[in-house]
């Protein structure tokens, strides 16, 4: 186990240009009434039901439930991430257009986009006491008539904080049909996709028009720091605009993103039987992919870059350069080379993993300075995820275990979560800084919001190595943990199952697996270089595998 050695939180670094997430300092919303179009049209749900909220202690015990003897204090702080999450599901408020009750970021009084987007993919461990995914509910609703959706929603009247669509700043990452799918995979429940695909694909649409660099070279898609979610990103230096613009360079997590966007919206349509919808959304993330290779790959630095308008590469390597991993886009070779960068104390391995800048860029800030080398989760899950994805699972489980102790050692000093954490210690110690300031403050504490994706997503699939694929009844377990451990109270689809396998820790090449189950499924071992398959029924049963 990793112990003790990591960040301390956030100390914050002032940006002169605008603090963070534009809180209140650039435009005051604008009622709709000044607006003259028309909401929501592309959207099924047009009216709020009401629906009682769950409280955390009566749901409690109908929640997965770790067990993990080595590290019970991780427990601890996974029950302490539900807590906080189920403190932060909000009703609409009177007279707002919402249609839905809605996990909030609990940032300040805006619905953020990419935030809420993130708490429904830890969200989902809980689908059948609170069907998260409904949280972008009220984002759809809230659609114009020409696609597009803010990044920034006011909570108390439901109006746009950005009054202008052509706003460098309105949109963010384009990941609403991600959560979705991953939504779906957990519950097996197709019955949203009907519902939100003209959402997702008129949405595809406004970013296209908005995003696309298509008087370039490379044609990729561009962003900003406040757009990419990255807001005081050094990315956005050397621009002939201000910070808060951009002209049609290429940015890597924009662009890998639209490629996440297009291949999900391929999954709804096929889960719809539309094949031939479903071929055109491949074809168009295979076509940004290439771009991608062609414009953005270093073969000399192993590394994506952005890219200027004229496609020659800016060389400044930050999280951004990852994404393509999540997209699927990346081949062996490059898979090396992009792991050999994470795996470099000189750039992103930290006492606390991944910083969101290297370490050894100018800019870096020891003590985070927000997107300038501190550790984020949204960012951090797009890793792990991609590593996954690429079959890296011993590293993206070495990653996870470094990443969830350092949310530990901060929540030991301080009893919570953070909205993010500095990537190294200051002092040897852990410090609390200015994070209890009232706002405007640089990072909040009690954040879930995404920081749950760190202490429950990642937790439950790649430190105890679950991962549940509820449409097709399949649950995978990596299993490479020495100590007792497992997960009881696993809601899959309409499946509750119990995992535990016993202490290896005298006889590491043999696994003793202890299954309980309501319902059938299908359970793949992943186990010392060895994929083994069960069917497995209902009832109780115990596997050896070696």
């Amino acid at each position: 186990m990793v112990k003790g050695i990591f960040s301390a939180l956030f100390l914050s670094l002032a940006c002169s240009c605008a603090t963070a997430r534009a809180r209140d300092l650039m435009v005051s919303s604008t009622p709709d009434s000044l607006r003259g179009d028309e909401r929501g049209v592309y959207f099924n749900k047009k009216r709020y039901t009401p629906e009682p909220v769950p409280a955390y202690a009566a749901n409690k015990e109908r929640l997965p439930s770790p067990v993990l003897d080595g590290n019970p204090g991780w427990v601890k702080m996974y029950e302490k991430a539900w807590e906080l999450a189920f403190s932060h599901i909000k009703v609409p408020a009177p007279g707002t257009p919402f249609v839905s009750n809605y996990y909030d970021e609990a940032f300040d009084h805006h619905l953020y986009q990419w935030d809420i987007i993130f708490m429904t993919i830890f969200g989902r461990y809980a689908h059948h006491v609170f069907p998260g995914i409904q949280s972008l509910d009220n984002f759809y609703c809230r659609q114009a008539a020409s696609g597009a959706i803010s990044r920034m929603i006011n909570e108390k009247t439901g109006a746009d904080y950005f009054p202008d669509e052509n706003d460098p700043n309105f949109i963010n990452p384009p990941l609403f049909s991600w959560a979705e799918v991953e939504n779906f995979k957990m519950t097996g429940d197709k019955g949203r996709f009907a519902g939100v695909l003209p959402v997702l694909e008129k949405y595809y649409e406004f970013v296209c028009s908005k995003r696309h660099s298509a008087d370039t070279p490379h044609k990729l898609y561009w962003s900003n720091g406040q757009s990419s979610g990255m807001d005081n990103t050094p990315r956005d230096k050397g621009r002939p605009r201000s910070h808060w613009s951009s002209d049609h360079q290429g940015w890597v997590d924009a662009s890998a993103q639209m490629v996440i966007q297009c291949d999900n919206i391929a999954a709804i349509c096929e889960a719809l039987g539309d094949t031939k919808k479903a071929t055109t959304y491949r074809e168009k993330a295979r076509v940004i992919a290439d771009s991608i290779n062609a414009w953005m790959w270093d073969e000399e630095d192993g590394i994506y870059y952005d890219v200027h308008v004229d496609g020659t590469r800016m060389k400044w390597r930050s999280i951004a350069a990852f994404w393509p991993m999540l997209a699927g886009i990346t081949c062996p070779r490059q898979d090396s080379a992009l792991i050999e960068h994470l795996k470099n104390p000189a750039e992103f391995w930290r006492d606390m993993v991944f910083p969101t800048l290297a370490a050894n860029h100018d800019n870096y800030q020891t003590n985070g300075g927000y997107w300038l080398g501190a550790v984020w989760a949204p960012t951090n899950y797009a890793v792990i995820k991609g590593l996954e994805r690429v079959g890296a699972n011993a590293f993206a489980h070495e990653a996870a275990e470094r990443y969830v102790e350092g949310l530990y050692q901060v929540y030991l000093q301080t009893g919570t979560l953070w909205e993010n954490y500095a990537a190294d210690k200051i002092d040897g110690k852990f410090k609390q800084g200015v994070n209890d300031r009232t706002p405007p403050a640089d990072c909040r504490r009690d954040f879930v919001g995404w920081t749950g994706l760190g202490p429950i997503s990642i937790f439950i699939e790649n430190v105890l190595g679950f991962r549940v694929d509820g449409a097709r009844r399949v649950l995978t377990y990596d299993l490479r943990r020495l100590d007792r451990h497992g997960i009881r109270n696993l809601r899959m689809a309409d499946t509750t199952t119990s995992i535990i396998t016993g202490d290896r820790s005298a006889n590491p090449s043999t696994g003793r697996v202890t299954i309980t189950t309501d319902k059938p499924y299908t359970l793949v071992i992943l186990f010392n270089g060895k994929t083994r398959s069960y069917r497995v029924r209902p009832g109780n049963r115990t596997i050896v595998v070696r």
